[in-house]
């Protein structure tokens, strides 16, 4: 939970993702911001575009019509632009319609609060070589163990290749039952 130092005052800098930004404001007693992901100006020298990672909602097919109408009529209430504004304001969310921003911009949200608008203007950039996203099941949980395990490189608990092969083993063993679940 790297979030809570930051929270707490023990770090003086987080990097996570924009959907934490609601929250964040929330709970911190202090003055923060958001900016641009660091680059190396060696490799590129204005930085590229992220990609977006995180929380995604799945429709099943095979379902009765009813069910389908109902879940079409619940994704065009999630996409409408003043619902996308809402959640952006609330959480750091970004916004996945242009209405949605520009309802926003409209509003002066982004006069009103600059830094909600870093994770639009990052993902606006031109692309990388390594910026082209990804699919990967159980992405989530892989990513728990990359955390866990660069942690204890960091901590000196566990040398770099043993932490990278445990990465890779438990990786492997979550993709494996992954596919088991995909066919």
């Amino acid at each position: 939970d790297n979030q809570k130092v930051f929270q707490d005052g023990s770090a003086a800098m987080w990097l996570g993702s924009s959907g934490s930004f609601g929250g964040l404001t929330k709970s911190t007693d202090f003055k923060f911001s958001a900016t641009y992901l660091p680059h190396w100006a060696s490799v590129s020298e204005t930085g590229t575009n992220t990609f977006i990672g995180g929380a995604a909602l799945f429709a099943m097919s095979g379902k009765p019509k009813a069910e389908n109408d109902c879940v079409a009529n619940f994704y065009s209430f999630l996409t409408s632009a003043e619902m996308q504004y809402y959640w952006h304001q609330e959480t750091g969310y970004v916004p996945i319609t242009n209405a949605a921003y520009e309802l926003a911009t409209k509003d002066g949200y982004y006069d009103r609060v600059p830094a909600a608008e870093i994770g639009i203007k990052q993902l606006t950039l031109p692309g990388g070589d390594n910026t082209k996203g990804y699919r990967m099941g159980f992405y989530v949980q892989v990513r728990d163990v990359m955390n866990r395990e660069y942690g204890k490189i960091f901590s000196g608990d566990k040398s770099v290749d043993d932490a990278f092969q445990t990465i890779e083993d438990e990786a492997n063993k979550l993709l494996a039952r992954f596919a088991k679940t995909s066919n």
